[in-house]
């Protein structure tokens, strides 16, 4: 198990790998390391990333994965706490100079004084914000962990918060909701993801990260010229571009709080430049904080608008927004969306 694991000095890199592309830093513990499954969510992510074009080199002391994961360096220390990690990252940063920081920490943290991980958290992001003020740092609540559960949920409870709080202060910091992405049957061992767990990480940092332009770099160009356009034009009239919009509701509940994590996804023809999210947030829910969105009013029929980074929806991409809310034993999800006053479809 991770947890008890301590580590006190950092082992070498054995190797690095670079391929001039955007410098991605996976950081973090065991869980980024890939601990049951050597690469962890770091194999489809890289899969993913170059699928779509984009040239990716990940970076970090550590180097660890299968042939197929093509860039093996990261900076996950199995058994390592959020203290342990600010007292290196300084020199991590200053070796590797990352364009985006992938920070999923605080497990081995929910062993101990856990009650004073949220403020060391925040001390962590300050630390790499003020190395790497160019950075932008996904910030990810933590995955479910068997026997700690409500620790989890209080340290994830207060990191909505915190990230609000930089972000309104100009720094690069965004939100990434994975402890709902993950449930206790995702794990191997009661604490490290199993084979579909890290995927499903995967598939959050995926999201998470083309939300944000710029932060895995442009997509490579096409390898093959155009085609000349015909000389005549075609038999039938071209079809008209169709609108559409589905999106996906996660709450993650306790006590008096909760998350939600919303994922709109652009299912018709033509591009979304500039929306707004239109939902009625049930009874008893009061949003006190959001990312990725603006919100107005913070109860009843809210209305969620784009932020700069994320205005543009393309056919068939998705952007991911959030809040963290109060209720009064009422946790239910909205009925009905619409974008830009048309209906969306559920999942």
């Amino acid at each position: 198990m991770a947890a008890a694991l301590t580590a006190l000095a950092l082992p070498a890199s054995v190797q690095a790998e670079s391929n001039g592309g955007t410098r991605i830093m996976p950081l973090g513990d065991s869980i980024t390391d890939g601990l049951t499954v050597p690469g962890g969510y770091r194999i489809e992510l890289w899969r993913k990333l170059v699928a779509s074009g984009h040239r990716i080199d990940f970076v970090g002391s550590q180097f660890n994965g299968p042939a197929s994961l093509g860039d093996r360096d990261h900076e996950g220390h199995s058994g390592w706490t959020i203290s342990q990690i600010d007292a290196n990252v300084v020199n991590w940063l200053r070796a590797t100079t990352p364009r985006t920081v992938l920070l999923h920490i605080g497990t081995n943290d929910m062993f101990g004084n856990s009650s004073g991980a949220a403020s060391r958290l925040s001390a962590l992001i300050d630390r790499i914000t003020s190395t790497a003020p160019s950075a932008d740092v996904f910030v990810a609540t933590i995955i479910p962990l068997n026997g700690a559960q409500s620790q989890v949920q209080a340290f994830n409870a207060a990191i909505p918060g915190i990230v609000s709080s930089k972000a309104a202060a100009g720094r690069r910091v965004h939100l990434v909701n994975m402890g709902s992405a993950l449930t206790l049957s995702d794990l191997a061992d009661g604490v490290h993801p199993n084979a579909v767990g890290y995927r499903k990480m995967a598939d959050v940092w995926d999201r998470a990260l083309r939300a944000v332009p710029g932060s895995i770099g442009d997509s490579n160009p096409p390898t093959t010229p155009p085609t000349t356009p015909p000389s005549t034009p075609p038999s039938t009239p071209p079809s008209t571009p169709q609108a559409g919009c589905r999106v996906a509701y996660a709450v993650n509940a306790w006590n008096t709080g909760l998350t939600a994590s919303v994922t709109i996804t652009n299912t018709g023809s033509t591009a979304i430049n500039g929306w707004t999210l239109g939902f009625l947030l049930p009874d008893g829910q009061a949003i006190t904080g959001g990312w990725n969105a603006g919100y107005t009013p913070t109860s009843g029929a809210v209305t969620a608008r784009n932020v700069a980074y994320n205005s543009g929806i393309a056919p068939g991409a998705s952007v991911d927004i959030g809040f963290q809310a109060t209720h009064s034993g009422n946790t239910a999800k909205p009925s009905a969306f619409t974008l830009n006053a048309a209906s969306c479809s559920v999942a």
